[in-house]
């Protein structure tokens, strides 16, 4: 999905300008603290990356771990793809009203918030938003999209 090659978190970090390699490490900082118990931090699809594993949940439409999270570095920004609120519109206008809160400028697609430096996210927000889904609930959440189709 993304270009990068490295095989691993420390490798695809070496491969950053210095600028981006601080602001994804400030991001990933958070969201491992944050990350709770049946997620694991590893490179898929090109990105580091937070799912759950295969041996865990193997039952994916595509074969690849569950991702709740992936972190990406860009030409120009960075980004984090945040599908803990995709999906979840209570969740999505949460994060929209903590960025107006924090006056920060919410620069979202559907999953990715794109930022240049950390302090272009209210943190705090980020941090809540990794730690409200369970890989438990987050599993139930995948099959019941999966039914819908």
């Amino acid at each position: 999905m993304f270009a990068n090659k490295a095989k691993s978190v420390a490798g695809y970090l070496k491969l950053l300008p210095p600028e981006q390699r601080k602001s994804l490490a400030a991001v990933r900082k958070v969201v491992r603290e944050n990350l709770l118990r049946g997620y694991k931090e590893e490179i898929g699809w090109g990105a580091i990356t937070y799912a759950i594993p295969l041996r865990d949940y193997p039952n994916t439409y595509n074969g690849q771990p569950l991702c709740i999270a992936a972190l990406t570095a860009g030409k120009h920004r960075c980004s984090l793809h945040l599908m803990a609120a995709y999906g979840d519109s209570d969740t999505r206008q949460w994060l929209e009203e903590q960025f107006r809160k924090s006056g920060k400028k919410l620069d979202m697609g559907k999953a990715c918030i794109h930022f240049k430096a950390p302090d272009d996210l209210p943190l705090d927000a980020i941090a809540k938003v990794i730690a409200k889904v369970t890989p438990e609930k987050y599993i139930a959440r995948y099959e019941a999209s999966r039914k819908s189709r």
